[in-house]
C-alpha cells in the first residue's frame, strides 16, 4: 500500500517526485531544501537559517503524516561544504534531543538550486 503525503506547509516538489510516501507504517520523505513554502524563496542568509528552514519543512511533511521528529529512524544530510557540519549539527540536534536517529552526513559538489544543505528522513509510526 502506497499513499502520497503532501502539504502546502512545505515546498512543492520541484521535479517528478512526491514530498513523501507512506508505505505501511513507514514514511519516506524526499530531501528538503531551504525553500520558504509561503514565499517560494530560498532562505540562505547563513547556514543556520538555511538549516532551520530545512528542518521546518521536514516537520511540516512529518505533521502531514501525523508524525513528528520522534518518529524519525533515519536521516541523510547532504552538504556542499563539510566546514558547515558543526553549524548544521547544532540546528539539527534541537529536533532530536532524545534517541536521535541513525544517519549519514556527506559532502557533495552541488545540490538543487545551488543550496548548501539538503536533508531527507525516514520515519515509522
Amino acid at each position: 500500500m502506497k499513499k502520497v503525503i503532501s502539504t502546502k506547509n512545505a515546498p512543492a516538489a520541484i521535479g517528478p517526485y512526491s514530498q513523501a510516501i507512506l508505505s505501511n507504517n513507514t514514511l519516506y520523505c524526499s530531501g528538503q531544501i531551504a525553500i520558504n513554502p509561503t514565499t517560494g524563496n530560498l532562505v540562505m542568509e547563513n547556514i543556520t537559517s538555511e538549516t532551520n528552514q530545512v528542518m521546518q519543512n521536514i516537520l511540516a511533511v512529518l505533521t502531514a503524516a501525523d508524525m513528528d521528529f520522534s518518529n524519525v529512524v533515519k536521516c541523510s544530510i547532504f552538504m556542499k561544504d563539510m566546514n558547515d557540519y558543526a553549524a548544521i549539527n547544532e540546528v539539527y540536534a534541537k529536533s532530536f534531543e532524545e534517541n536521535p536517529p541513525a544517519r549519514e552526513a556527506v559532502q557533495v559538489s552541488v545540490l538543487p538550486k545551488n543550496v548548501n544543505v539538503e536533508i531527507s528522513v525516514i520515519a515509522v509510526k
